[in-house]
């Protein structure tokens, strides 16, 4: 007999909100762990069925765990389930980025939290730099999607607007693959547009609340890839094009996003809060978890027939190669403004040797930067 839909709530929200509070480690942790308490301890699904619902988030834009959350809410208690889920695996880790926001700009300038974000930005580095070998090897199937890459990273350093790149590099591998017999002058005249789509650093654009929630709800939209080619976006939009962060602030937001639990994009909130506090805060966090809601909304019912097309298989392989493009372009940025001598070049080498090696989890390797850069402050 089927649990009453208040008893399934209550139980969706229970576990959403404890690995909301739990879940460090980024995507592929949060999925372990949703395995565990859906498959094998609660039963909810099947193992096939959880590994469809990993296809289907890899197909559509958004945050991948997030969205998986989404997707166990919704198939165990339809459309109020959908909202719980998502709603208690986001809360926990936006309230905790909205405190340390609320912190980080009182003393955020203060010695004592910049030589604590100066030990924890080398690991964020190695963190990504990882992420980058992982997903590399799955992304590079071939030589297409090689080139795809190499190109994606190269247009992406000459100022190539990043979504265009990545619907461009998708768009290419999934003619490539559906249209083999297309002569070279006609694939080729694919390439003009992606080339053509560069934009270049505009003009500092004043502050609004709905031009910031609107810039999030686009980033949303078309986040392929990995959490970590949001970094990519907020670059482009914040610190480039509108000029209303500077690189320090993205770093730091991004540091307070590693050492978070819950979802990677909770950086948003960091982000909005420092630009417009709470009522920022809490607009960006909508602005760029929503399109996540919509999209596993519409995707659901058609998880079977999306997994087995040839013409989406191409446009995933092309948008992850693109994807993986931009996040190596972004690395290096953000490489070069933190490891700035030879002690943070340290704590770089060693936590990805710990990470790769003996595969630390990334939380320990936070809170182990962190105190390097307390006790140098304390030793200077």
């Amino acid at each position: 007999m089927e649990q009453p839909l208040s008893k399934r709530l209550g139980e969706i929200a229970t576990l959403f909100l404890k690995l909301g509070i739990t879940g460090f480690g980024g995507p592929a942790a949060h999925i372990g762990m949703m395995h565990d308490e859906t498959v094998k301890r609660r039963k909810w699904l099947s193992d096939q069925e959880f590994l469809d619902l990993v296809g289907a988030t890899n197909l559509i834009p958004g945050p991948n765990s997030t969205e998986m959350a989404i997707h166990i809410g919704y198939l165990r208690a339809g459309w109020p389930g959908l909202i719980t889920a998502g709603a208690c695996f986001i809360a926990p880790a936006m309230l905790i980025v909205m405190i340390l926001a609320a912190i980080y700009v009182r003393y955020g300038t203060t010695p004592q939290v910049e030589w604590l974000l100066y030990g924890i930005k080398p690991v964020v580095i190695a963190i990504i730099l990882q992420a980058l070998w992982s997903l590399g090897q799955k992304a590079i199937k071939g030589w297409l999607t090689a080139v795809v890459g190499a190109g994606v990273l190269g247009l992406y350093f000459l100022g190539a607007n990043e979504i265009a790149l990545l619907f461009g590099g998708g768009l290419l591998v999934m003619l490539a693959m559906n249209y083999k017999r297309l002569s070279s002058q006609r694939m080729a005249a694919y390439l003009v547009p992606i080339g053509a789509l560069t934009i270049l650093s505009q003009a500092l654009t004043p502050f609004s609340l709905p031009l910031m929630f609107l810039t999030f709800l686009k980033i949303g939209s078309v986040l392929y890839g990995s959490g970590y080619v949001l970094l990519a976006f907020l670059r482009a939009e914040f610190v480039v094009d509108y000029g209303w962060l500077t690189e320090q602030q993205l770093l730091d937001a991004i540091a307070i996003g590693q050492v978070t639990p819950g979802p990677v994009l909770t950086t948003a909130t960091f982000i909005g809060y420092l630009l417009a506090g709470t009522p920022g805060a809490l607009l960006a966090t909508l602005g760029i978890f929503l399109p996540a809601f919509i999209f596993v909304a519409i995707s659901n019912p058609w998880i079977p027939r999306l997994r087995s097309s040839a013409w989406f298989s191409g446009l995933l392989d092309g948008v992850n190669a693109a994807a993986l493009g931009l996040m190596g372009g972004v690395t290096w940025q953000l490489g070069r403004s933190s490891i700035v001598d030879p002690l943070t070049a340290l704590i770089a080498a060693a936590s990805l040797v710990l990470l790769v090696r003996f595969k630390v989890n990334s939380t320990w390797l936070i809170a182990g930067g962190a105190l390097v850069g307390l006790l140098s402050a304390a030793l200077r």
